[in-house]
């Protein structure tokens, strides 16, 4: 069985197989852990393990490589992008910089190493909310790329932001009307959704979380019946920790599986094997870059583990 193969060629060669909980059931089912956007960058970033395999799309592996630099960063298809990435290009994301000079930028991880490079802070969907909070009262906030996220957050903080207008090419096309019907169809239902999630959308929702708060509500929540705004991928963990309970995803726009993130679903078990085999495709990043980029990760992992920080006084290209 590819599975088994997979083990052993992991042992063999030092590789630690992460994996986004948007994959496949059968890649979760292989990788040594599996996790939302800020668990994959830590478990990345502690790991003894010479060579990581990162079974999500490229920016997770980029940040993991920004890291751990000394370590081997394999993805399985290089063309595992990400709508995010591709609708912030770093010379308009530069040019939008630089007209709010005096602003700090805290961009979603959902982005590529090159804006990273030239933002303040990034943050996850978990970890948001304490990013906002640590930024000084009298600053302007900048936050990109995604705007659903953004507005999400600046309703919940009281702050207002600067929004670059993203947004997440599955999130978005969740229908408000399909959900109102389906939640007067099962009002047992425990409506949660992830705030990249249009604002309409959002209004029906009982909990607004990350991917990780939510699957904590399904396995927390005594309710027998959940209705979930998010990627697909999820459900596989949420089933399997609550069998007891009915998992529905919220529709979509037309009849399509729209909801389903075309990038994760480039990645599969034969693409791994060979990854790992091959040790190929590979991660590789400019050092000036690498080292441009790590300032805003590192200010992440500094507030998300309760350390302080500095601002810088200005943006400087």
């Amino acid at each position: 069985m590819i599975e088994n193969r997979i083990d052993q060629l992991k042992k063999e060669t030092d590789t630690l197989l992460l994996a986004h909980f948007y994959e496949e059931s059968d890649i979760q089912g292989v990788a040594d852990h599996i996790g939302d956007s800020l668990k994959l960058a830590q478990w990345g970033q502690k790991s003894k393990a010479s060579r990581i395999l990162m079974a999500g799309v490229v920016f997770m592996a980029e940040s993991i490589k920004i890291l751990s630099p000394e370590k081997t960063v394999l993805v399985p298809d290089l063309n595992a992008g990400c709508s995010l990435v591709d609708h912030s290009p770093y010379d308009k994301y530069l040019e939008w910089r630089k007209a709010h000079p005096t602003g700090i930028c805290i961009t979603y991880i959902n982005s590529s190493a090159a804006v990273k490079s030239i933002s303040d802070v990034i943050c996850t969907s978990s970890n948001a909310e304490k990013i906002v909070n640590a930024i000084p009262k009298d600053r302007p906030i900048l936050f990109g790329p995604d705007k659903n996220l953004g507005r999400y957050l600046s309703k919940k903080s009281g702050r207002d932001f600067i929004l670059w207008p993203g947004a997440c090419e599955v999130h978005v096309l969740f229908s408000a009307k399909k959900l109102f019907t389906l939640k007067k169809e099962h009002p047992d239902a425990v409506v949660i959704a992830h705030p990249e999630c249009m604002e309409e959308v959002l209004q029906y929702a009982d909990v607004i979380g990350s991917t990780s708060r939510l699957l904590q509500e399904v396995e927390k929540n005594p309710a027998k019946k959940f209705i979930v705004a998010t990627e697909d991928g999820i459900l596989h963990n949420m089933r399997e920790m609550r069998p007891d309970a009915t998992i529905l995803q919220a529709p979509a726009e037309g009849s399509c599986a729209c909801n389903q993130c075309p990038y994760m679903k480039l990645n599969n078990l034969e693409k791994i094997e060979k990854a790992i085999s091959n040790k190929t495709p590979e991660i590789t990043l400019d050092e000036s870059l690498r080292l441009k980029a790590l300032v805003s990760l590192q200010r992440m992992m500094d507030i998300t583990d309760g350390r302080a920080v500095s601002w810088p006084d200005k943006f400087e290209a």
